[in-house]
């Protein structure tokens, strides 16, 4: 293995960009028009365009990603997480190219990223579980049934991917529908199935996980666990190793479970098992994420590892570094820094970063995936970042957190740091007190956040494509657009051009993203109040509800990308 083409982009790009260098490995960016100048681009040893704007035409498009690592001599794929990384397809194929994937084996991934096989995987396992279906439901009416027969509140589940997609509660019989409705309409956007699967849901639960490392041969190592329970969206923000206050009992069952489960399926490479602790002490296993978390560093920082590096070993075949758990040493918190307004609802709020002075000193590092002057595009996920810190203790650590936290300076773009701030002061944050599960944030602290300036809007890919004639033969070119804007080309941009405003009557988008769904049919009659519509933006689904009562006429077609403060329908 000597060059690795990375299939992902922002900060995980720039992540595994900087363990290949340290490895003496050649890497390899891929990117998408608007990312023509990104980060990650910038730092690797090579970079080779996927032409488009949108997902599925480029980190999602396993032809493209297969002939970048043709054309630029990679022998090996790192996925990072989101986009394939959890995808079997693109595992075989990666294999059936003749290339190195690193990550499970494609069997792995697709047994464990099949939420009701990994249940059974993990009962036979001994795994805690929580009362869920067996299989797949086939309608609303099942889960229905199954809120009948084990109670409320539930959860319907996506079937396959994870991230907190395709998730929904319902807390009564009456929500049921259409929590079903919702999980399936979002899982088969997130990731083009729609299967769910129901589970009793915990009450206040904390999200609990276990990082593993297999070598593809039953052996799985422990590396250690976090606490991943600060979400909104169920999407994490903070996340901590060692997870704190639990007993050694409780630790104990989570640690052998996940060795357990993941050494009977051969599991290769790192991976995460999570679990759920409820508010009366009931564990239940959750899933597998079958790739490199988001949150990994936590646990590098306690435990001297480095991860990225531990998956190139055993992709090449040397099998882990180590093969005991180690003692954790100290504590860490991580700190996702996110393109939202935590005012706003964590509304999405991309846009260009016009000043970023990150905090140093002692224990704190800084994973980012922008440096001033970069945009947090629309497009994609809303990390900008992330901020972490360690230190002997979790009370020292949440001091240094402090700190850092109060040095971080970031303009241009709404941010989540005003709720970071807010966090690391709260009683039931604390050490003490500890008291956070998945709802918290939304139950507890998202009242109190004030809403940030809006950014500017962001323009648009940074390419534009022609078609050229080269030595008789016809190629394509992308040219920066702001090129073309200094030459006078048609199509450029005009800085001088003004929105605007939408009249009264106007339904508008609140963020950029595209309209998923529309809930009502063109014509209707609408309430005020009423959910209408669906948008999308930078994985968040954000249902669109009437201001006032009356005829709605939609502006824009279902998929349709909008922007920000876009006229979607207009009610007479």
């Amino acid at each position: 293995m000597h060059t690795v083409l990375i299939a992902n982009r922002g900060e995980i790009a720039v992540r595994v960009v900087r363990a290949a260098a340290e490895a003496g490995l050649r890497s390899v960016a891929v990117y998408a028009d608007q990312d023509a100048g990104a980060l990650h681009v910038r730092l690797a040893d090579a970079a080779v365009a996927l032409p488009g704007t949108t997902a599925a035409e480029t980190y999602l498009n396993v032809d493209a990603l297969l002939t970048a690592a043709r054309r630029s001599g990679a022998d090996a794929v790192h996925p990072g997480y989101g986009f394939l990384s959890e995808n079997a397809e693109f595992a075989r194929a990666v294999e059936a190219a003749g290339l190195t994937w690193i990550g499970p084996a494609p069997e792995t991934i697709e047994a464990l990223g099949d939420k009701v096989t990994a249940r059974a995987i993990a009962r036979e396992a001994g795994a805690p579980l929580a009362p869920g279906s067996p299989k797949p439901l086939a309608d609303a009416a099942e889960a229905e049934a199954f809120a009948d027969e084990f109670g409320l509140p539930i959860v319907v589940k996506a079937a396959h991917g994870g991230g907190g997609r395709g998730m929904r509660v319902a807390r009564t019989r009456a929500e049921v529908v259409d929590a079903f409705t919702s999980a399936t309409r979002e899982a088969v956007a997130a990731f083009g199935r729609g299967e769910c699967f129901v589970e009793r849901f915990l009450d206040r639960p904390r999200h609990l996980e276990v990082q593993v490392l297999g070598d593809g041969k039953g052996s799985v190592t422990v590396v250690g666990d976090r606490d991943c329970s600060l979400q909104r969206r169920n999407q994490k923000l903070v996340e901590e190793a060692p997870a704190p206050g639990l007993s050694e009992e409780q630790r104990t069952t989570i640690h052998r479970a996940a060795r357990d489960l993941c050494a009977a399926v051969d599991y290769r490479g790192a991976g995460t098992v999570e679990f759920l602790l409820g508010a009366d002490g009931t564990l239940s296993f959750c899933e597998v994420n079958t790739r490199l978390q988001v949150e990994h560093p936590v646990t590098e920082l306690v435990t001297g590892t480095d991860l990225v590096r531990e998956q190139f070993r055993i992709a090449s075949g040397s099998g882990p570094s180590f093969t005991t758990t180690p003692e954790p040493r100290g504590h860490a918190v991580e700190f996702r820094v996110n393109a939202e307004d935590p005012g706003r609802g964590f509304l999405p709020s991309p846009g260009r970063v016009e000043e970023l002075r990150v905090p140093s000193g002692p224990g704190v590092r800084w994973d980012g995936g922008v440096e001033a002057g970069d945009t947090v595009q629309a497009a994609f996920d809303s990390l900008a970042g992330k901020l972490l810190v360690h230190a002997g203790d979790r009370d020292t650590a949440l001091a240094r957190a402090r700190r850092a936290l109060a040095e971080f300076h970031i303009t241009g773009l709404a941010t989540v740091l005003p709720f970071a701030r807010a966090v690391v002061d709260e009683p039931g944050f604390s050490t003490a007190g500890f008291a956070v599960h998945t709802q918290w944030i939304e139950a507890e602290l998202m009242p109190r956040l004030e809403p940030q300036l809006r950014p500017a809007p962001v323009e648009g890919p940074a390419l534009r494509r022609f078609g050229v004639e080269i030595d008789g033969r016809m190629a394509t070119v992308g040219l920066p657009a702001e090129f073309l804007a200094a030459l006078g080309s048609v199509g450029a941009v005009d800085p001088a051009a003004e929105e605007t405003g939408p009249d009264e009557d106007a339904l508008v988008a609140p963020s950029p993203g595209t309209l998923t769904s529309w809930l009502v049919e063109d014509g209707t009659d609408v309430a005020q109040g009423q959910d209408v519509a669906v948008v999308e933006a930078m994985k968040m689904e954000a249902r669109i509800t009437a201001r006032r009562a009356g005829t709605l006429r939609r502006a824009v077609e279902q998929g349709a990308a909008i922007g920000a403060g876009a006229v979607l329908a207009r009610i007479g």
